[in-house]
């Protein structure tokens, strides 16, 4: 076959073959293909799209191109699921939905990523917990996911390899918001993960890859009718991603915010509507529970009994990370030499999302180059959510530095991304939709 051909069928609007998308997948796994006709198939694909059909069958070729785990004879009790988000400012949920849905009967093996762009890393948060194994083997892996209910690691080499050479050509091509490549991106993992079940978080707004509702509600529907099509069952939900999602935004100070929030001691509402709403959409996919109310109750209940709090505390200890974290985060995590508060007056009528999330890079808590070090423990905290009248006794967030020089400029930045008013904005749902359908 000539690979060529291929580039030929998609460019003139043509829908590729099983035969050849396995094609281009083993050319990619191995490297057989050059990066130039990757990236001219890449942007025949951007131009003229996939039908769900196709996507389905790059999924899986490309979820088939490394380690594919089965789950089938670790003995679990229960449904293993996931929960995947597209990325945004202040984005902790993973910490959070992870041992919530473990306690409440769930298996969740969370293979994450790090930073991309504005929005921050599952990956890179994590690793700001001292000892914290975010790369273990596969072994440890499952041990960990079998005897606490829930993992949340770093994607490995093993997994969708193919995927892996494939992004970083669509990266530097042009091609990145490419929809169905973008669904065949984020599924072919999560299918090598062995899951029963997936939840989508689909993030719309000024933080988000996925600018207005019309786009996200493309890429949600192309990501669950592509999933049904592949066997997985997944379902997605459309969240507000105009505002900092919870309190913080940073690396260690979203750890933080995570572990007050699983010990009850704040739970910062718009963070705990997303959060219940997508656990509880776990258990629903799952069919461990048969609707949404009864779902959230039970994932509500293992945060007030103290059940998610410790499976959180047993993953970490089993990861490596420090036995008594829950119990003194202050002595674990890093910590920012400068802190001070970012002070304005009115009320606070919006917030650009997505230069917020630029300020934090330009901390130092983002990259501007792969492989960049990063700071973990700068970013802001407390922040005033979108509404809230603002004078000296309340701060608009307190910036946290390494200089105070690099504190003046994150106010400058801060202050510059958001507006003020006289009056509050009208209110907006967080949870803008959810979309189902069952594989078969």
């Amino acid at each position: 076959m000539l690979f060529t051909d291929v580039i030929r069928r998609k460019r003139d609007g043509g829908a590729l073959s099983e035969d050849q998308i396995g094609f281009l997948v083993d050319g990619l796994a191995d490297e057989s293909l050059p990066a130039e006709q990757v990236s001219a198939l890449a942007m025949a694909v951007f131009l003229n799209g996939m039908d769900f059909d196709e996507a389905a069958t790059l999924t899986l070729a490309m979820a088939n191109s490394g380690t594919v785990l089965d789950w089938s004879s670790d003995g679990l009790d229960g449904p293993v699921v996931d929960k995947h988000s597209t990325g945004g400012v202040g984005d902790k949920v993973s910490f959070l939905l992870a041992p919530i849905a473990a306690a409440a009967g769930c298996y969740v093996p969370m293979i994450s990523g790090r930073g991309l762009g504005h929005t921050g890393g599952t990956t890179d948060k994590v690793e700001s917990i001292p000892g914290y194994r975010s790369m273990p083997d596969f072994e440890t892996f499952r041990r960990v996911v079998r005897e606490v209910g829930c993992a949340v690691i770093g994607q490995t080499a093993e997994l969708a390899p193919a995927d892996r050479r494939f992004y970083a050509i669509r990266d530097v091509t042009g091609t990145v918001e490419s929809v169905p490549l973008i669904t065949a991106s984020i599924l072919s993992k999560k299918i090598a993960a062995g899951l029963d079940a997936l939840v989508m978080d689909v993030k719309v707004g000024s933080g988000a890859f996925m600018p207005t509702p019309e786009k996200a509600v493309e890429l949600a529907e192309s990501i669950i009718f592509t999933a049904a099509t592949a066997g997985l069952k997944t379902h997605a939900l459309i969240t507000d991603m105009n505002e900092v999602l919870g309190r913080t935004a940073g690396n260690a100070l979203e750890i933080g915010e995570a572990i007050r929030f699983l010990t009850n001691e704040d739970r910062e509402p718009r963070l705990n509507e997303v959060v219940l709403a997508l656990t509880a959409e776990m258990l629903v996919a799952a069919g461990l529970e048969p609707d949404r109310d009864a779902a959230r109750q039970r994932c509500d209940a293992t945060i007030e009994n103290g059940r998610a709090a410790e499976i959180f505390a047993r993953m970490v200890s089993a990861l490596g990370g420090p036995a008594d974290l829950l119990e003194n985060p202050q002595s674990h995590l890093p910590d920012a030499p400068v802190a001070h508060p970012v002070l304005a007056r009115g009320t606070l009528v919006s917030m650009d999302t997505r230069a917020i999330g630029n300020a934090i890079i330009e901390l130092g808590g983002g990259r501007r180059q792969v492989g960049e070090a990063l700071n973990l423990a700068v970013g802001f905290s407390d922040f005033a959510a979108v509404g809230t009248c603002l004078d000296e006794g309340v701060p608009l967030a307190v910036v946290h530095a390494a200089t105070e020089h690099d504190a003046q400029r994150a106010e400058a930045q801060l202050l510059a991304a958001c507006t003020f008013g006289d009056a509050a904005p009208a209110a907006r749902p967080v949870i803008a939709e959810v979309l189902t359908r069952d594989a078969g």
